[in-house]
């Protein structure tokens, strides 16, 4: 690593929102990318990368072939970022254990491999309910199945690092938002809706939101690849705004005088009120930050979804929850 950039990087999750983002961004910086994906995945988000990459077919949750493989690709960092279940609705089922073994399968093939450096993405669904900024010894108290099965990994990959000489990093996300994000979570559902000439039936939208731009996330993601620094980072924006003045910049990008459905659904009886990261630690540790304002996101984010033929269907459907890694 002479340029300080580890060369060969094993990702999963890349056909997700984040990790393919983050498969761009290697692929666009020439790095030797070896994508682990399931057999029958979508992977139109891969369709226009750079660089092609080295595929394995595998499924996580059940040892295979894919194990060797990933052995024999001989990491110098991976980038766990695969997860099932990330919506809402799967938040509080069991089958997010397999998640945990995966997560341990997934290691122990990167360690036959001689890797000595696995960057893992977790959640700040691992804090539960704050009501503050979010540092990252901030307890954590777990309110979902989800965020205590994205703690039980990050607790057991931690010991299992330490005994096995492996520089372990833990990326707890926030809030992620961009272009070809799922059209279910909050910024795609109001612009979708509005684009197509509908009313989003919304909260009263009294939260406050940390949102991170998709390419600062998968930034932060290679940052940590490209960094032996250990232990759990927090990745947002760093600060947090009125979720109403989110959805009322999104209107006006498309049509001021289109009208909203403020009040029309009712907060989650585990709804989060104030979601902001604190990310010093991050920044001191890689020196990476965010880069895309708010402002600038939105826009592109809005844009895209205006070129890519938004289809009417989802005006009048109840708001999605917003993404909250």
């Amino acid at each position: 690593m002479t340029d300080g950039k580890r060369r060969r990087i094993l990702l999963t999750g890349g056909s997700g929102f984040v990790g393919s983002a983050v498969a761009h961004s290697l692929a666009a910086a020439g790095r030797d990318v070896a994508l682990v994906l399931r057999a029958n995945g979508d992977r139109a988000r891969l369709s226009a990368l750079a660089t092609p990459p080295t595929l394995i077919e595998g499924d996580l949750t059940r040892p295979g072939p894919w194990e060797r493989a990933v052995a024999d690709f001989r990491p110098d960092a991976v980038a766990h970022l695969a997860w099932w279940g990330v919506k809402g609705k799967d938040r509080d089922r069991r089958e997010q254990h397999d998640n945990v073994t995966a997560s341990l399968r997934l290691y122990d093939a990167a360690l036959a491999g001689g890797c000595r450096r696995f960057v893992g993405l977790g959640s700040q669904a691992e804090y539960g309910p704050c009501s503050a900024k979010i540092h990252e010894s901030a307890p954590t108290r777990p309110t979902t199945v989800y965020g205590a099965a994205k703690l039980s990994t990050y607790l057991l990959l931690d010991r299992l690092a330490a005994k096995d000489g492996v520089s372990l990093a833990w990326l707890r996300l926030f809030s992620s938002y961009g272009p070809g994000d799922d059209p279910s979570w909050l910024i795609p559902y109001v612009t979708l809706t509005l684009l197509a000439g509908g009313r989003p039936k919304l909260t009263a939208a009294e939260q406050i939101w940390d949102y991170i731009y998709v390419d600062d996330v998968a930034a932060g993601v290679i940052a940590l690849c490209d960094s032996d620094a250990p232990g759990v980072f927090n990745i947002g924006s760093g600060t947090a705004v009125p979720l109403r003045d989110i959805i009322i910049a999104v209107r006006d990008l498309i049509d001021p005088a289109l009208p909203l459905g403020f009040g029309e659904s009712p907060y989650r009886p585990d709804q989060v009120m104030h979601l902001e990261a604190d990310i010093a630690a991050l920044t001191t540790a890689t020196g990476w930050r965010p880069r895309v304002s708010l402002d600038t996101g939105l826009r592109r984010t809005v844009d895209w979804f205006r070129a890519h033929n938004p289809a009417s269907s989802n005006s009048g459907s109840n708001a999605g929850p917003a993404r909250a890694g």
